[in-house]
């Protein structure tokens, strides 16, 4: 294969890599791979990619970028092969979108803060997407985001529009309400009732994590965090004790639930 080792790369020498990659004589898993096969890696790379930046390591998220720059690599590569488009027509238009959404900077408008910029975006994308109606702008979010992510950007959209409440209270009273009806649901024992009252009852935390400015996906997160160190002296504690955390019951560990809460 023509390709000459550097001690430095650059974006073209990665392209390259690319195609003697998928190839003939390239290597047999790379050559197999397609869009669906590799979904996955994208969603796992980007997220690997979070981490490092919730952990504040830049060492870890210079590496998490690159695997995430080679799986945009990787699906260029592959339109290319079908004759589609190619990774420069991914660079050209991504430039283009941030010379137009942003008129203030490579135009004349004029904006006095973030909210304008971001009112600004919002109005060029529908008018670049050809959205009539707020409908269709909430029907253009991914379906593919994470549940809590989606809601909250829907949610973000209809309030665009005055489809929200005054202030916090209305938000809570929703979930209170929606509570009552999960209950109503349980009690009645029909499956689909639950599964739709529990996505309402979600639905409405996540509008009021959005009045209190709290990201739903990150606050989860950190409950799961959370929730692990507090089992994790839970069961040191049971340990300490000789109990059987599979048969102590949970009135005794809620106790040790509790002891735990207030352990250095």
């Amino acid at each position: 294969m023509d390709f000459q080792r550097k001690e430095t790369y650059d974006i073209d020498d990665l392209l390259q890599i690319m195609k003697l990659l998928r190839a003939p004589g390239g290597c047999p898993w790379d050559r197999e791979q397609t869009h669906k096969s590799i979904r996955n890696c994208l969603i796992e790379e980007t997220y690997e990619a979070v981490e490092a930046i919730d952990g504040d390591d830049p060492v870890l998220l210079q590496e998490e970028l690159g695997d995430v720059l080679l799986q945009v690599v990787f699906h260029a590569e592959l339109e290319e092969e079908a004759g589609r488009f190619a990774f420069a027509d991914v660079v050209d238009g991504i430039a283009k979108k941030m010379v137009q959404r942003h008129p203030h900077v490579f135009g004349t408008v004029v904006v006095n803060g973030t909210e304008d910029v971001l009112t600004n975006w919002d109005a060029i994308k529908k008018k670049t997407k050809d959205q009539k109606t707020q409908t269709e702008v909430l029907q253009s979010i991914s379906k593919a985001l994470p549940a809590l992510m989606r809601s909250q950007k829907v949610q973000q959209k209809a309030a665009k529009v005055g489809f929200d409440w005054p202030d916090v209270s209305g938000a809570l009273d929703k979930v209170a309400e929606e509570t009552t009806e999960l209950r109503e649901a349980i009690q009645d024992g029909a499956q689909e009732s639950c599964t739709e009252e529990l996505g309402d009852l979600l639905f409405s935390v996540v509008n009021v994590s959005r009045f209190i400015g709290v990201n739903p996906e990150q606050s989860l997160s950190e409950a799961c965090e959370k929730f692990i160190a507090r089992f994790a002296k839970v069961e040191q504690l049971a340990k300490e004790r000789g109990m059987d955390m599979a048969s102590a019951g949970i009135d005794a560990l809620d106790k040790l639930w509790n002891e735990a809460k207030i352990m250095k």
